[in-house]
């Protein structure tokens, strides 16, 4: 059992490298490294952006400007731009191009010079991604990073954040441990990262031959075509598909360059840090939550006795600092963190429910009216199969009976119809790419994790600081007090 040294302390002086340093998680991690150790050396943050000038605008605008630097902005008061001037430096980049799509030769000698960690958070999370997007971002993108990775002349490690769910949807215990390339999740044989991008290129090639293809219908091709290829090799969606192949290849050409590979479940909204339900961008499970806040929800999909495995951003990001500073330096380690709570603290979809109800039966939601929207028992559907049952019940025999009158009544309904159409479009949509999240019979083994906590907690007094430990969370006050709260907050910015 190797021994931890200060967190603290190995982050004095460091420089790091962050992609995608506007998303949600990097923000997060880079506002707690600026607290924790204002001595740090460097962030360097790749942003997608133009040049420089236009990085630094995306980073004031969608990082410092934000409630999330809030306790930065009260310690620093009139001089945080001038710390920030001098300990972040946001470099305008690309991570499908090669060296990061970095231009300025001078700034990327710079970098590879003085580079101590590589962080990679960049990606597209969406799970029906067009597949030409997702390839190059999650896959071929994680391997760019690496090759730069690699140039780093005092590299001491790369982490790369995944996704727990590159498991799929096999039900039990999922491991922590590595994907290799050509591995498919039903025993498919034949995957091949350049494979699928030549699929890709090859039906990119037809489509724009096709005089009838327009933008939207080689969106749709391309969209179709990732799930396609995901299910074809077992998994669900594009968006895991293409992450479990990014892991594969950086794990397959890493040589000797230490690598952590973090593999967060759904990540939610803070538990404490830098302030409690801080959220952005409304993910999986909050856009259903609202949705019954309002009243617009009248069912409820799910299992409720499935554990929903969700985790506060705030303990990933503590787990992502704590795991660079006990693998750095370690040649040819590769090491696999799920970061969740279905094993430590488990939560079952019908809590999360209760706390729903209760929390907008005390607070209930303002309806346009003026009026505070009453929230009920929604029925809720534990199988695809009541779904649909549900739906053609409810939603497709009216719209037959209106597509009659439409016909009888020369069209006088055709709007209806169509609004009407379109809205159980999107809900049968959203309910197939979210279905694998619903009805989750997986749980995520968190040993190695659990090994990590510890040495944190061996190694003094930090375990306050960088706290990840899913049994510290009562989820109904977290839910009810903290993340529902936080959601509502964001609704209302």
């Amino acid at each position: 059992m190797m021994e931890l040294g200060s967190i603290v302390d190995f982050l004095e002086n460091k420089v790091v490298l962050i992609t995608g340093a506007t998303g949600f998680l990097a923000k997060i991690f880079v506002e707690k490294i600026l607290r924790v150790q204002p001595n740090v050396k460097k962030l360097y943050l790749l942003i997608r952006a133009p040049d420089a000038k236009s990085a630094l605008q995306r980073f004031n605008t969608e990082a410092v400007a934000k409630d999330l630097f809030k306790l930065l902005k009260e310690k620093h008061g009139s001089n945080l731009h001038h710390f920030l001037s001098e300990k972040v430096t946001p470099v305008a980049g690309d991570i499908t191009c090669e060296d990061l799509g970095v231009q300025d030769s001078s700034l990327k000698a710079e970098m590879w010079k003085d580079v101590d960690v590589v962080v990679n958070a960049a990606a597209t999370t969406n799970f029906d991604e067009r597949y030409d997007l997702a390839l190059n971002l999650n896959t071929f993108g994680a391997k760019n990073v690496l090759n730069f990775a690699k140039k780093c002349v005092n590299i001491k490690l790369l982490l790369h954040v995944s996704t727990a769910y590159v498991s799929g949807e096999k039900p039990g215990l999922m491991l922590e441990t590595p994907y290799h390339l050509g591995e498919s999740l039903n025993e498919t044989n034949g995957l091949d990262i350049h494979e699928e991008r030549k699929i890709v290129e090859d039906k990119l090639k037809e489509l724009k031959s096709d005089s009838n293809a327009d933008d939207k219908s080689i969106k749709l091709a391309m969209k179709d075509l990732g799930m396609q290829r995901a299910k074809h090799y077992g998994w669900p969606n594009t968006y895991v598909f293409t992450k479990a192949l990014g892991e594969m290849i950086i794990g397959h050409l890493k040589d000797d360059m230490p690598l952590v590979i973090l593999r967060p479940t759904i990540v939610t909204s803070t538990f404490k840090e830098p302030l409690p339900g801080w959220v952005e961008g409304i993910r999986t499970i909050d856009s259903l939550a609202l949705g019954y806040g309002k009243g617009r929800l009248t069912c409820f999909l799910g299992n409720p006795d499935a554990v929903y495995d969700v985790v506060p951003a705030d303990m990933v990001v503590n787990a992502m600092i704590a795991s660079i500073v006990a693998h750095a330096n370690q040649t040819c380690s590769q090491t696999i963190y799920h970061v969740g709570s279905s094993v430590s603290n488990p939560v079952k979809f019908s809590r999360i429910q209760r706390c729903g109800y209760r929390y907008f039966t005390e607070h209930p939601w303002i309806g346009k009216d003026g009026k505070p929207v009453i929230v009920g028992d929604v029925t809720v559907l534990n199988s695809m199969a009541s779904f649909h049952k549900y739906i053609s019940l409810r939603y497709l025999l009216p719209l037959q009976v209106l597509q009659f009158l439409n016909f009888i009544l020369c069209q006088a309904f055709a709007s209806t119809y169509t609004n009407l159409k379109r809205k159980i479009n999107f809900v049968l949509r959203l309910v197939d790419l979210y279905e694998p999240y619903l009805f989750t019979k997986s749980l995520y083994d968190d040993t190695n994790t659990e090994k990590l906590r510890r040495m944190v907690r061996e190694a003094g007094d930090e375990e306050n600081v960088f706290y990840f430990d899913p049994r510290i969370i009562d989820w109904d006050d977290y839910f009810e007090h903290r993340h529902i709260p936080g959601l509502r907050q964001r609704e209302f910015k």
